[in-house]
């Protein structure tokens, strides 16, 4: 018996995890976080206790903030599945999926609400009506978008299967369609004002989650933005501003350094600006990674020495009274000392080693990380040249001080007080934009192409004539210089340089290991990947300090996870899709990152 021709077949649609008409779950969805929104104006406890305070009617705050976003975002996904006139923009590649993770993503924010009030407080007694209220009606939005049919759809006339159980439904669900509807074009003004207004929200959410205290309502915020972030893509709305960016590249750019230069400036102290300056920090520095590992493709695990040397270097020369060397250059002299250092200790190290390929070149880095800690340690006047004062490092490294600007202290800018830790943010900023700069242009150059050549397949780029040593140790130069960069300002923003700080691994950045974990975890080759990757490696732990020796346990949890889920990365490029999943599932444009002719020949799309 021959099976019949599936070509021309209509889709069927999957049906959801509970037996319910499709328009029924819609509209189940629709009220219920209709509902849940409305409860964030009751009152959730009778006790100020719980951080947020949930005692007022009519005035949300806390957690109740989470739960009112969750629910307006549930019931728009639902209301544009429903075919509201106007809100079809929403949803371009699909309805099921965005509604269900948000619906979801309010549930899970609402119900740990709801449990830390009784597990804090005392027990279930503590909650008033509108807790009730919302996590009854987080559960009803939840099961409404369990009813909804899968967006995937399968030819009829496939010979019939065992039919899926409720876990396949629901995985089935949640599976990454391509954009399925189209939509309209805007006009330039209109997705200038699209960027600047995402620009925005993003600053919001992370002011929001900084700002917010830590145990449980960090905690809410985590678990939300885990959630609704995926239904944002499944939407396809992040797809659409990444287009939307690619056309209007300078102008985001410009924009979100423009926002990010705002942060200080919803601060009232220095208590969360030093997070914000050291994620900087960070973020420069895993850039400066990406050149070594994202674009050349070389496993670096000793990256946070060149950090070490650019600090060094700089304490030693800053004015330090414990500095051995007993100079004091000004900024822009002690900027290009730790850099330049790092540069050479980038050449020494690298022109030896370079020639290894893999685990043996990981190995070489691993160990040159280890000795340039080992020998600040020893460098101590007892056990070797009276240098770095060993363990006691350089300490008192003085506030730096350009133009007249002293950065120790405070200073008013358009009627707003910044501290010392915002000056050095706002320094920060600068340096990330060049930092940025620099790997674009490095990216989109003849040289960035060789490095990616030599990255897919070293023996054809060395066939082609490209030579390979050469451009690895220029990218292992180029990398050492810009971490070193970034350690000249890190050095002055803590005001010490010990070797306890230079580490492969430890609880907190910076550190190799978490280095190289955000280059991963952000999207290797791109240009956005590593600042995302290093602000979630940096801010997470410094929030969740309450969790003491188990913050290790949650982050190797969540790489697993992230492995298995999304092994490409959070904002990876078009290569990285195309080597982890079909083509049929790519949902995301490519990262700006890369050379617009690379990002073509991702696509498939032959270039003259």
């Amino acid at each position: 018996m021959t099976t019949p021709p599936t070509t021309g077949a209509a889709p069927q649609h999957r049906p959801g995890v509970l037996p319910l008409p499709e328009r029924g779950a819609l509209l189940t969805t629709a009220a219920a976080a209709l509902a849940t929104a409305a409860s964030t104006a009751l009152a959730w406890t009778w006790s100020s206790e719980f951080p947020g305070d949930l005692t007022y009617y009519g005035s949300p705050a806390g957690l109740q903030l989470i739960t009112l976003a969750g629910g307006i975002l549930t019931l728009l996904f639902a209301l544009s599945g429903l075919g509201v006139r106007g809100l079809g923009w929403l949803t371009p590649a699909g309805r099921t999926a965005p509604t269900l993770l948000a619906a979801l993503a309010t549930f899970a924010a609402t119900w740990f609400t709801l449990a830390a009030i009784a597990v804090q407080l005392g027990g279930l007694v503590n909650l008033d009506p509108g807790g009730f209220i919302a996590g009854a009606a987080a559960l009803a939005a939840l099961l409404g978008a369990l009813g909804l049919p899968a967006d995937r759809t399968a030819p009829a006339g496939r010979p019939a299967g065992p039919a899926p159980g409720a876990w396949q439904r629901f995985t089935g669900a949640l599976a990454p369609v391509p954009l399925r509807k189209p939509v309209r074009a805007l006009p330039a003004w209109g997705e200038i004002l699209v960027i600047a207004a995402a620009i925005g929200a993003g600053l919001y959410v992370f002011t929001y989650g900084i700002d917010a205290d830590d145990g449980p309502p960090f905690v809410g915020y985590l678990i939300f933005v885990a959630l609704a972030a995926p239904a944002l893509q499944r939407a396809g709305l992040t797809g659409r501003l990444s287009e939307i960016t690619a056309r209007h590249r300078g102008f985001a750019l410009t924009a979100a350094f423009v926002a990010a230069a705002c942060f200080p400036l919803t601060q009232e102290t220095d208590q969360y600006t030093i997070i914000g300056a050291n994620i900087l920090v960070f973020a420069t520095v895993a850039l400066g990674l990406n050149v070594v590992v994202g674009l050349a493709g070389l496993l670096d695990l000793g990256y946070v020495a060149f950090l070490g040397v650019g600090a060094y270097a700089a304490a030693l020369v800053s004015g330090s009274p414990e500095s051995a060397l007993g100079l004091h250059f000004p900024f822009w002299a002690a900027l290009l000392t730790g850099a330049a250092a790092s540069l050479v200790f980038g050449v020494l190290i690298g022109a030896p080693t370079l020639r290894l390929r893999g685990d043996y070149l990981a190995i070489v880095t691993l160990g040159f990380g280890e000795i340039f800690r080992i020998a600040m340690l020893n460098l101590n006047g007892t056990t070797g040249p009276d240098v770095t004062n060993g363990a006691m490092g350089i300490p008192n490294i003085p506030n730096l001080e350009i133009f007249g600007f002293n950065f120790g202290e405070p200073h008013d800018i358009l009627g707003f007080t910044i501290a010392t830790y915002g000056n050095y943010y706002l320094l920060m900023i600068l340096v990330t934009a060049f930092v940025v700069l620099v790997f674009r242009r490095a990216a989109a150059s003849r040289i960035g192409r060789a490095w990616i050549a030599i990255r897919e397949d070293e023996t054809a780029a060395v066939a082609m004539g490209i030579n390979s040593f050469r451009l690895r140790l220029l990218a292992f130069a180029l990398g050492a210089a810009l971490a070193g960069l970034a350690g000249t300002v890190h050095v002055h923003i803590v005001t010490t340089a010990t070797p306890e700080q230079f580490q492969f691994a430890g609880p907190t950045p910076p550190n190799s290991a978490f280095l190289l974990a955000a280059v991963i975890l952000g999207g290797m080759g791109t240009l956005s990947g590593p600042l995302v990757g290093a602000a979630l490696l940096f801010l997470i732990p410094a929030k969740l300090d309450f969790l003491q020796d188990y913050q290790l346990l949650l982050f190797g949890l969540a790489l697993v996870l992230l492995m298995r889920f999304r092994p490409e990365g959070l904002i990876p490029d078009r290569r990285k899709q195309l080597e982890f999943h079909e083509t049929g599932q790519l949902d995301v444009p490519p990262d700006t990152g890369l050379p617009e002719r690379d990002q073509a020949i991702g696509k498939g799309v032959t270039r003259p």
